[in-house]
């Protein structure tokens, strides 16, 4: 592949780790996580304003960077490409939070405006929904390796945060990361294939 003669040593550097990636070496994915984790976290904290949402969505970004490293193009650094990701993705998820907040304050005055405020319980059929999925959940964690199986509980159903479950578990916190996404991409194909089964 053509590389851009514009490209700085260190943008250079960054292609030699991708196509290493590319070839399958796992020491590249953390070098790429290494250098870039930080500078992504803190410019998606600035954006969301929310440490949890800053760590989830910089996993997301690794995660989406990963699966598609094969569409990086060396015109221009790896590391625009990347924080491209990383603000594509969280102005996707900020737009998604926008859409779920309803505000009174927005409706125009008219003496013909109806409007219903939603309960703030569930009724028993959302209820019963509900109950389903978090019982389809419960039976695809427990078919995960005990290592991510420990981390899901954790994270998702103990609600730790990711520094918690690194002192918990007596590993690094970049380790927690990654293998929460690993374990997260298990997940999501399973409840895939136990959707397609019902």
């Amino acid at each position: 592949m053509e590389v851009s003669p514009n490209l700085s040593d260190n943008a250079l550097k960054d292609y030699a780790v991708v196509q290493r990636a590319i070839l399958g070496d796992q020491k590249a994915f953390a070098e790429i996580m290494a250098r870039y984790k930080d500078s992504i976290y803190f410019m998606l904290l600035k954006m969301v304003n929310n440490r949890d949402d800053s760590q989830d969505l910089t996993i997301e970004t690794f995660g989406k960077a990963f699966q598609n490293l094969d569409k990086y193009k060396p015109d221009f650094a790896f590391s625009t490409w990347l924080f491209k990701i990383a603000t594509n993705n969280c102005i996707d998820f900020i737009r998604k939070r926008k859409l779920n907040t309803f505000s009174i304050d927005k409706v125009k005055e008219d003496e013909n405006t109806k409007f219903d405020i939603p309960s703030a319980g569930l009724d028993p059929e959302e209820t019963f929904i509900k109950k389903q999925k978090a019982d389809l959940m419960h039976t695809v964690v427990d078919k995960l390796s005990p290592r991510y199986k420990r981390l899901v509980v954790l994270r998702y159903f103990e609600e730790r945060s990711y520094e918690e479950i690194a002192v918990e578990l007596d590993i690094p916190l970049g380790t927690v990361k990654a293998q929460l996404f690993r374990a997260r991409d298990l997940l999501h194909n399973m409840m895939r294939r136990s959707k397609e089964k019902l």
